[in-house]
């Protein structure tokens, strides 16, 4: 324990009487982990600002991140990879090896073949001048295919959801490491002083990782995502309680702050100084993020395009309201929406899923293209792993269990070559065939898109410098534009 002087031990109890006794809510949990109290901050000593933009290993095309997770993972073989001679084979026993020696969340004898429906709305296309073949259950997304660049060759090391979101997240299977966005957000700052670097939208229940899977880890805390909310305060209790007014507010902010800088100057520690800046933007914040959250102002056409509607939480709003996000600076943007996971009633239910994100994300390229914000914001859609192209249960309610070893991903904008497909996966959906893509293979090619060397992007932590994408992770150079 650390040795205080009779004057540094009077500060420490009278900046904790004055939490206790302001009411204003900066001591509570959610806000708490926006001011990040208690983590060793990388940034020197006197350095006010560890969002400030700082500059990239290189010149990068993308400058903002919008990462679309779809939590408990789509069917890729029914929207992307388009498998005729598995929909020949359909009911048919499935080849020994793909079951003999194999893990698998649920699947426990030998299944049959499950082929995509004969049916026109789940038939593929071939879109755009690059050919890509995409499901009329996205017939928005066939509009834009020209701007996606798909991997159909993406494999993981997790089968079950929460570790395998963690792999995907942050490149390591167990809790305790930063998310991809806090690495980016560590290594380029943030272009707006007055929002967090790193904002998070949730449609649904939080996935299986939790906070995680947009925490900080090791890094200081001021490089985790904050969840903003569609309903009540963006951010709990951002809002002045009862009692408080604005210049109230101002005054409590000044007085622990003038705390803060006398402590600063006493012992030196950077976090300190990380934390004057933090108070500072969750004041600034009281009246930026309401204005951002206020989506009502749109022109009717961006509502109709996207699909919103103002006041409500939904998929489509989120969309939107990266959209505002990035166009304010904002560094990363991590949407996660749940409802994917569809061990049964596959076919019920993935029509009903995609008709709640086909028309928001095709209107979330068009909009930024129109805006010239495209070339500058890269956009990803993901999952934590595939599914299999065996049947789980009976087919009155089939579903199709978790696949670790070949699923498709694709990202746009952002300095990605459009219209392209990387990686194929064999005629029955079940191995890669070529061009493999492992996860930090794709981590590696997100932070290089925003100009960040994967193997130069470290932080040392208990004796060791570590990096996002480990000892592994090459840049897929054919998908750069």
């Amino acid at each position: 324990m650390t040795n205080l002087t009779p004057k540094s031990a009077i500060q420490l109890q009278t900046r904790r009487q004055l939490f206790q006794t302001t009411g204003c809510g900066l001591g509570s949990a959610a806000l708490a982990s926006l001011l990040h109290a208690d983590t060793a901050s990388a940034a020197k000593p006197g350095a006010i600002d560890p969002l400030a933009p700082k500059p990239a290993h290189r010149p990068g095309k993308a400058k903002s991140v919008i990462y679309i997770h779809l939590v408990g993972a789509p069917s890729h073989l029914d929207l992307y990879d388009h498998k005729p001679t598995l929909q020949k084979r359909d009911g048919e026993l499935c080849p020994e090896s793909f079951f003999e020696g194999q893990q698998f969340a649920f699947i426990r004898s030998r299944p049959k073949m499950l082929g995509t429906p004969d049916k026109p709305e789940f038939r593929f296309q071939q879109c755009g001048d690059g050919g890509g073949t995409i499901s009329n259950l996205l017939p928005h997304l066939q509009g834009v295919s020209d701007e996606i660049a798909f991997i159909k060759s993406l494999h993981t090391e997790q089968f079950n959801h929460g570790p395998a979101q963690l792999f995907l997240l942050t490149g390591f299977n167990r809790f305790g490491r930063p998310s991809l966005g806090s690495w980016a957000t560590y290594g380029l700052g943030s272009e707006n002083a007055n929002l967090p670097g790193f904002v998070v939208l949730i449609t649904g229940s939080v996935l299986g990782a939790g906070n995680s899977a947009w925490g900080s880890g090791f890094l200081p805390t001021v490089y985790q995502g904050i969840e903003f909310r569609s309903q009540g305060d963006p951010v709990l209790f951002l809002s002045n309680p009862k009692g408080v007014d604005t210049t109230s507010r101002r005054r409590i902010v000044d007085t622990i702050n003038q705390l803060n800088q006398t402590r600063l100057a006493d012992v030196g520690d950077p976090e300190i100084a990380t934390r004057i800046s933090q108070y500072e933007m969750a004041y600034r914040m009281q009246t930026s993020v309401p204005e951002l959250m206020s989506i009502d102002g749109e022109p009717e056409h961006i509502h109709e395009m996207y699909g919103t509607q103002p006041g409500k939480t939904s998929f489509a709003n989120n969309c939107l309201l990266a959209r505002r996000l990035v166009e304010r600076g904002v560094r990363f943007v991590q949407l996660f929406d749940q409802g994917w996971d569809m061990h049964g009633g596959v076919f019920n239910n993935l029509p009903k899923k995609c008709k709640q994100v086909d028309r928001p994300i095709a209107a979330l390229i068009t909009d930024l293209k129109q805006r010239g914000l495209l070339d500058e914001t890269l956009i990803v859609w993901s999952a934590e792993f595939g599914r299999t192209p065996m049947a789980q249960g009976d087919r009155a309610s089939v579903g199709r269990d978790h696949h670790k070893d070949a699923y498709t991903v694709w990202m746009a904008g952002g300095g990605v070559k459009g219209g392209v497909s990387y990686g194929q996966t064999d005629e029955l959906g079940y191995s890669v065939a070529n061009n493999p893509v492992n996860v930090h293979d794709f981590n590696a090619t997100i932070l290089h898109l925003l100009g960040l060397n994967h193997e130069r992007l470290t932080f040392r932590f208990q004796g060791r410098q570590f990096r996002l994408t480990d000892v592994h992770g090459h840049v897929v150079q054919d998908l750069l534009a």
